[in-house]
């Protein structure tokens, strides 16, 4: 049995009972306010803490990081150093890890096309593009190139590219397509059970948009279930009333509708997990 827990953007733990994986590592979510305002913010280790106690977290082996804006890594250097872990990303990852004193020996730079085997699970990494710009995220493909220290305003957090992770734990196989993007052909002959897919931006798309995305997702790997990740407000706090994206943002009723029409039509599973709850796949 193999449980995924969600934790809302696209932060999901995976467990085999035996060893724990995060892909990406945000709790925190700080408000809009604090990063349209710049504000110096750092990970609420508390809260951190009261997760990884609560969820029993307890035998982590490994974060993989899809990208470093602050809502998919801001707190992996924390939960590494709590949990003992390894942290496996981009070099921005690498220099968000020793800002926040992650040893070197605990930090592993990948790139596209490396496979990771840690117990049952075997990891690939997958070049990706990350969803299109809009005003306040216009820093796609920038690298964060110094150790980032926290207290830090939340834009430092360059995107730094982008990763999809292919997931191979015994006969089971899980795409994690973090972005609403795509690079055309690159998931051809990555055949999924599961697909967990990145909608952010899914609302407005066109009606070519949605179907060329679709097809170069969904269509390529084949999948049986897919499951939506990053369509909560992830400037809500994580331990409040979960809200959806703002409408000035995104719909996310648009969003479950374009998604759960294509897997009615194409005769797909499709599931919406609310964060904090665990599935068995």
């Amino acid at each position: 049995m193999l449980k995924v827990t969600f934790f809302g953007t696209t932060t999901l733990l995976f467990d085999d009972g035996k060893d724990q994986i995060f892909f990406d590592a945000h709790f925190t979510r700080p408000s809009i306010k604090q990063y349209l305002r710049g504000e110096l913010v750092r990970t609420n280790t508390e809260l951190c803490d009261q997760i990884i106690k609560r969820h029993k977290i307890d035998r982590l082996r490994a974060i993989f990081i899809s990208h470093t804006h602050h809502d998919h890594v801001m707190d992996a250097p924390y939960i590494a150093n709590r949990c003992g872990a390894r942290i496996y990303g981009s070099e921005s990852a690498k220099n968000v890890a020793i800002g926040g004193k992650v040893k070197k020996s605990r930090i592993e730079v990948f790139e596209e096309g490396d496979c990771f085997t840690l117990g049952d699970y075997k990891i690939k990494v997958i070049k990706a593009l990350h969803s299109k710009p809009t005003i306040i995220n216009d820093n796609i493909g920038q690298p964060i190139t110094e150790p980032l220290v926290q207290p830090t305003a939340l834009w430092n957090y360059f995107e730094g590219g982008s990763y999809d992770f292919y997931i191979e734990h015994g006969n089971k196989k899980i795409m994690l397509h973090p972005s609403f993007n795509y690079i055309e052909g690159k998931l051809d002959g990555f055949e999924a059970d599961v697909l967990f897919l990145g909608v952010a931006g899914l609302a407005k798309a066109s009606v070519d948009e949605e179907k060329t995305f679709f097809a170069e997702t969904a269509e390529k790997t084949n999948a049986h279930l897919i499951i939506p990740v990053h369509w909560d407000n992830f400037f809500s706090p994580l331990n409040h009333t979960i809200e959806e994206m703002p409408e000035y943002v995104d719909k996310s009723n648009d969003v479950f509708f374009k998604t759960a029409r294509y897997c009615s039509e194409h005769d797909v599973n499709f599931l919406i997990q609310y964060p904090c709850t665990s599935i068995d796949i």
